[in-house]
């Protein structure tokens, strides 16, 4: 498949990681520049999943060099768009980088609409500005959501920030086993809520253990960090009603991979809580910086964040296209 004179699109499992690190390499700097994120961790990943030649998706060709790439993965029915990247130079006759990504992703989404076993597809490419491809999934059907990753510096935090919890709650650090409690806390916090659209893994109790392993185990979000992350229980049900996690996304970033409290619990500064306590735990790993996401239609959050002191660094759009267009 061809798009412009110079420009062939192939599938991704025909090449291997040498052909594209080159990319990756390129893609990891603009992580690091515009995200303070190291994206080297995950571009290891994808260099084992290329070598194996197991990952679904195009590459892009311009005079026998590979330029760009996307990549998807299955989850039963559903399809998630993991990544799509152009290096940036001028593209020849074959467009811009931007182009290029546009190319990739009509191949991808034309694929994925067609196969028949796909009844959902999700992205989101937090690399990619707002608005940046969202013509090209609103065009084939996908509802879309503006995300912002929101930032504070802990230049001056105080290290050690007290604690204050109602008496018949208690906090302690994550455990390794908390894992089955806090996928049943994730998928009851998240009920109804906007990014439940979004990510449909928050919808099962198995969806939020998937979810959890991949942040936890599997490096999905940064590499997990376990002095960070922290639950609260219930001293009478001893259930957990509200959890912190975190990672490193680079040696001077911290990230807060997820932050849920029960409704039953809330409106009583667990999330207020659990946030500084992340921040100082950050702040004793020589961490400068914090960021999270969330949603633009969770405003109860942002008011939150913003607050403590987070501001929008950065926006990027979820989207979610379903063969039955029932959400």
């Amino acid at each position: 498949m061809a798009s412009g004179a110079h420009l062939e699109i192939l599938d991704l499992r025909h090449f291997a990681a040498p052909v594209l690190r080159p990319v990756l390499e390129a893609e990891s700097e603009l992580w690091k520049r515009r995200l303070h994120w190291d994206y080297n961790v995950s571009a290891r990943l994808l260099m084992q999943y290329l070598d194996s030649h197991t990952l679904p998706g195009y590459a892009a060709l311009e005079a026998g060099q590979v330029t760009g790439f996307v990549f998807c993965i299955y989850e039963e029915t559903k399809a998630v768009i993991g990544d799509v990247f152009a290096l940036p130079a001028p593209h020849a006759d074959g467009g811009s980088a931007y182009e290029v990504e546009e190319t990739l992703l009509r191949h991808l989404l034309e694929l994925l609409m067609n196969s028949p076993q796909v009844d959902r597809i999700e992205s989101q490419l937090l690399l990619h500005p707002s608005g940046s491809h969202t013509g090209v999934f609103l065009d084939a059907g996908f509802q879309s959501y503006r995300r912002l990753l929101m930032m504070r510096t802990l230049d001056g935090y105080f290290a050690a920030p007290r604690v204050h919890l109602p008496v018949r709650l208690e906090l302690r650090p994550w455990r390794e086993e908390d894992l089955p409690a806090a996928a049943q806390l994730i998928f009851a916090a998240y009920r109804g809520h906007p990014d439940s659209v979004i990510n449909d893994q928050y919808r099962s109790v198995h969806g939020s253990m998937r979810f959890l392993n991949n942040i936890v185990r599997f490096s999905g979000c940064g590499v997990f960090s376990q002095p960070v992350s922290h639950v609260v229980i219930d001293r009478i049900s001893r259930e957990m009603v509200a959890l912190v996690l975190g990672s490193r996304v680079s040696p001077e970033s911290g990230h807060i991979t997820q932050l849920c409290v029960l409704p039953e619990y809330r409106r009583r500064g667990l999330a207020r809580n659990l946030i500084n306590l992340a921040a100082s735990c950050f702040l004793r790993q020589g961490v400068s910086e914090i960021s999270l996401t969330v949603t633009e239609a969770n405003t109860d959050a942002i008011d939150l964040y913003r607050a403590e002191g987070y501001g929008c660094a950065h926006s990027f759009d979820a989207t979610v296209w379903l063969r039955n267009r029932i959400a």
